[in-house]
């Protein structure tokens, strides 16, 4: 069975609800605190891949001050929308679990049930 990580805020209700149903269907994720150990572009770009989204902003909070600190406005390109994450990683929006090529967000939790 692949790994499955999950990049998790642990002050985050729902990053705390995912990991939960996680547990409870018997997986045991690598948590990956992502505020403290921030992701880099390179890793962002394949994320955004494994997420299967258009859009870079659908993996952004662009209610964080720090979005305005950025000075984006929509539509936000991928290299805008990675430089900014990688800079502040609490743009990044939580949580998201990975299992191999796949990624999902986990809003709501049970969204990502589609990847076990």
């Amino acid at each position: 069975m692949l790994p499955v990580r999950i990049l998790h805020n642990p002050r985050c209700s729902k990053s705390r609800q995912t990991l939960q149903l996680l547990q409870a269907h018997g997986v045991e994720p690598q948590i990956v605190e992502y505020l403290k150990t921030p992701l880099d572009e390179a890793q962002l770009a394949v994320l955004f891949d494994q997420l299967n989204i258009s859009r870079i902003e659908d993996m952004m909070r662009p209610k964080e001050p720090e979005y305005k600190q950025t000075g984006l406005s929509s539509p936000v390109t991928k290299e805008q929308g990675i430089q900014a994450m990688a800079a502040y990683p609490k743009l990044l929006e939580r949580p998201i679990v990975i299992k191999g090529d796949k990624a999902c967000i986990g809003r709501p939790p049970e969204a990502v049930l589609a990847l076990l």
